[in-house]
């Protein structure tokens, strides 16, 4: 008897001038892993999350450095297919998918939505957003 063959990843990058956010899920869209890196430790800890593992495709948002951010990902030699997808609104849907994982609590229900403020930066859920739309884009009928 033989094991099902693994899911494969997909690797999410929102990148920054500053930080990145890095989102590492299945393609069925299990979260594995997700971080929020300074600039500098990108390629790094990219090269770290993926070494091993059979990754389906690397993933880039198309705003800010993201041509600089493609060539640190492409020097590092891995072997999945790159795509550039888009980050329109992903801030804003970041902050509401993070609520969705972590909802207010006790007298936190009491305060609207759009005035509550995460404790920390988001774009490792930014990543995870631009990730699960380009999943979804897979999944539809060309």
């Amino acid at each position: 008897m033989t094991d099902p063959e693994p899911d494969r990843l997909l690797l999410a990058v929102d990148p920054g001038s500053a930080k990145c956010g890095l989102a590492l899920l299945t393609e069925s869209g299990r979260v594995l892993e997700m971080a929020v890196v300074a600039r500098s430790e990108l390629a790094a800890t990219v090269s770290q999350l993926v070494q091993g593992r059979p990754l389906a495709a690397l993933l880039v948002g198309d705003r800010t450095t993201h041509r600089a951010v493609i060539g640190e990902l492409q020097a590092l030699g891995i072997e999945a297919p790159l795509h550039v997808v888009p980050e329109h609104n992903t801030t804003l849907r970041a902050r509401e998918r993070y609520l969705q994982d972590h909802p207010p609590q006790g007298w936190r229900r009491l305060i609207p939505r759009g005035m509550i403020v995460p404790p920390g930066p988001l774009d490792h859920y930014a990543a995870l957003v631009m990730a699960e739309d380009w999943l979804a884009s897979q999944s539809q009928p060309d």
